[in-house]
């Protein structure tokens, strides 16, 4: 294993030293500041969603305080903990999505802020569309940006590679424990009612990264959107024989640098 890829799997271990972190962790560089007040430069927040296995703190590491260092007001929840404290993403996405849309509504009262934009990796690439579609979170959300979103469902398989990467996931997964797991798959009932009638809502402008030696959300098509307002990124399209890895979207400069632009 090169050392690119051992630094971004450390990476990815680091963020489960943060399991006993809160949402509502102390201040840390202008993250997670209920104190923060958006800027005329930046007037919206960035609130993230972490991946499936995830958490906030771990799953943001390296994005959270680039966006902090260029003035932003970020907050990097954990949501879904439906079985252990650290691992997020695990409860059905319809009761991740109410979680997540209470938290905006707690950033927005805090900051003042009437819209949020949302960065998302992963399955927090996809759970924040039911908020937008179901819970009228499409009023209170001004850019969706997300890395390697399932949006069309992947495979079994992807998700099972996904889960060895994090301890004790692997567990939940073959003890049936991962409510979302199921959901996430192709041909699934929640993929295809969260895709009926239309991809995308008024008002919202959509922004998909995804990389094409993605190996766990499969496959990269998978991740694009239809409808008005949606870029679809793909990073080797301009920088061709680069890789990034599902995980390493996370961390790479070049996904990080297409998240800046898009939220500028």
């Amino acid at each position: 294993m090169n050392r690119v890829l051992r630094r971004v799997f450390a990476l990815s271990a680091a963020g489960l030293l943060f399991t006993a972190i809160p949402a509502t962790a102390a201040p840390s560089g202008g993250i997670n500041d209920f104190s923060c007040r958006p800027s005329a430069a930046h007037p919206r927040p960035v609130v993230t969603a972490h991946g499936l296995f995830g958490n906030g703190p771990g799953n943001f590491l390296a994005i959270a305080p680039v966006l902090a260092g260029q003035g932003y007001c970020v907050f990097t929840p954990t949501y879904g903990q439906s079985v252990l404290p650290g691992i997020g993403g695990t409860d059905y996405v319809q009761n991740s999505a109410k979680e997540f849309g209470t938290y905006i509504d707690k950033v927005r009262a805090a900051t003042g802020a009437a819209k949020v934009d949302i960065v998302g990796h992963s399955e927090g690439g996809i759970m924040p569309r039911y908020y937008l579609k179901n819970l009228g979170g499409a009023a209170k959300v001004n850019h969706f940006v997300a890395l390697a979103p399932p949006n069309h469902g992947t495979t079994m398989s992807g998700i099972a590679e996904l889960a060895k990467l994090f301890p004790g996931a692997a567990q939940l997964l073959v003890g049936g424990l991962c409510k979302s797991c199921l959901q996430l798959i192709r041909d699934s009932d929640f993929i295809r009612d969260l895709n009926s009638g239309g991809e995308t809502q008024a008002g919202v402008r959509y922004t998909v990264i995804v990389s094409t030696t993605d190996f766990l959300v499969t496959p990269v098509s998978t991740s694009f959107l239809s409808g008005p307002n949606v870029r679809n990124i793909v990073i080797q399209d301009e920088h061709p024989g680069v890789f990034v890895g599902h995980i390493q979207l996370a961390y790479d400069p070049l996904s990080i640098g297409y998240i800046t632009s898009a939220l500028a």
